[in-house]
């Protein structure tokens, strides 16, 4: 494995020239290249590294190169988006630019399958069955080389992103992200976020495994840690490894190095605080991390409230079908949802879980149908209050937030919403 770290710094673009240059000097044979990156909801630098990875092949004689969106079950991109993403220039251009189609049976393929032993052993006896390991079939095609690009920080479902996360589920069919969140969530957010080991990351190691025995080419896991400062993304650290346990050692370092930077630690409960959603986060599908990550012990007050503050939000999911879903179920605690699939098995796994996510766990009482919540959870978006309560969240008219209404004990102002994991001292 290679890294370069410079926490209280800045990676300098040489430095990260250098790195690249290492990583490839083995691969001078590699004609055909797939690239993985992650999508519009992710901030990192990918945008920084992939120019430096295509003039180090290009010149080593590299004649073809795609990309694969791994976008898991979000919107796809545009080629314009792509591109944007990857910092090419007009200078640059790839053969091929794929968007992730997780729904789609002709774009997969099944690579192997987890064992309902396994997934017993993890969610503690809760879930008791095999699960297919299904994902995107360019990675079996015939490739020299493909490169993972992939942004390391506490994830709710993972402990932390990045690394072999990006096959399983990054490119995996639905029924493998669907079993993914619903695991994470039996397991519990508190449990996961923020750890390196967990159940979550297992099942991620696992499902993984099946996809290297399937995989041609070599595999390169390229992991960013960053830091952002007034709308910059400053690199800190850069963890390269190739093969299965490549890509776990680089992980690992990574996490290591973001549990510096995406931790903050607070003094005191929060009896309100906004979270200040920047503009990648298009839907409260994704902006929902406002509330994953104020979800560890202690650090919300009984009672006290999360504002998710973004004007630019006017729906729940930008596909029309998730969209309708979420609107269908409502936000409500584990409990009210796992009673909600005994009659309604066939409901979405990945829905059911993102629901629980943003709501917290709570209570339910089968008998009275009432709810309690151990906080609220509150929109300042372009979604009407009307629309807001129907799916059972507090609405705020976004005019009305005021960031020094935010400013004292027990209140908190956050203006990088949704990115930063927080715990009590």
């Amino acid at each position: 494995m290679l890294s370069i770290e410079n926490i209280k710094e800045e990676l300098t673009e040489e430095q990260l020239k250098e790195i690249v240059k290492e990583s490839l000097k083995d691969f001078s044979s590699a004609k055909k290249v797939l690239l993985i990156h992650p999508d519009y909801t992710r901030t990192d630098f990918t945008d920084k590294l992939i120019p430096l990875i295509y003039q180090e092949l290009k010149n080593k004689g590299m004649t073809k190169i795609d990309s694969l969106n791994a976008g898991g079950t979000h919107r796809a991109m545009t080629e314009k988006e792509i591109r944007s993403k990857l910092g090419l220039s007009s200078q640059i251009n790839f053969n091929n630019y794929y968007n992730h189609e997780y729904s789609n049976p002709q774009k997969l393929v099944t690579v192997g399958q987890i064992p309902a032993s396994f997934v017993a052993e993890k969610t503690q006896g809760q879930l008791f069955q095999s699960i297919p390991v299904v994902v995107n079939k360019l990675i079996t095609e015939d490739y020299d080389l493909i490169i993972t690009l992939s942004g390391t920080v506490p994830h709710e479902a993972a402990g932390y992103a990045g690394g072999l996360k990006v096959f399983f589920p990054g490119i995996s069919g639905p029924e493998v992200i669907d079993f993914f969140h619903w695991a994470a969530v039996i397991v519990g957010i508190p449990k996961i976020i923020g750890s390196v080991d967990n159940p979550a990351r297992e099942v991620i190691n696992k499902g993984s495994s099946c996809v290297f025995t399937k995989i041609k080419a070599p595999t390169l896991s390229f992991n960013m840690v960053f830091e952002e400062k007034e709308h910059k993304v400053k690199p800190k650290g850069l963890y390269v490894g190739e093969g299965f346990n490549g890509f776990i050692k680089a992980y690992e370092k990574a996490a290591e190095a973001s549990s510096h930077l995406h931790v903050i630690y607070i003094d005191e409960p929060l009896n309100s605080v906004v979270q200040v959603i920047d503009k990648n986060y298009d839907e409260i599908w994704t902006a929902g991390k406002g509330s994953y990550k104020l979800q560890s012990p202690g650090v919300m007050a009984d009672g006290g409230e999360i504002i998710i503050y973004a004007p630019h939000i006017n729906y729940f999911h930008s596909r029309p079908e998730m969209d309708f879903s979420l609107r269908q179920i409502g936000y409500h605690c584990k409990d009210y949802v796992k009673n909600y699939l005994k009659s309604s098995p066939e409901f979405s796994r990945n829905i059911a879980s993102h629901v629980i996510n943003v709501r917290g766990e709570g209570n339910f009482d089968v008998n009275s149908g009432k709810e309690e919540f151990n906080f609220k959870v509150t929109l300042a978006t372009g979604i009407s209050q009307e629309i807001c309560e129907s799916v059972g969240l507090g609405y705020r008219n976004p005019d009305s937030i005021r960031k020094e209404d935010f400013i004292g004990p027990g209140k908190l102002w956050i203006q990088n919403g949704g990115k930063y994991l927080y715990k009590i001292k």
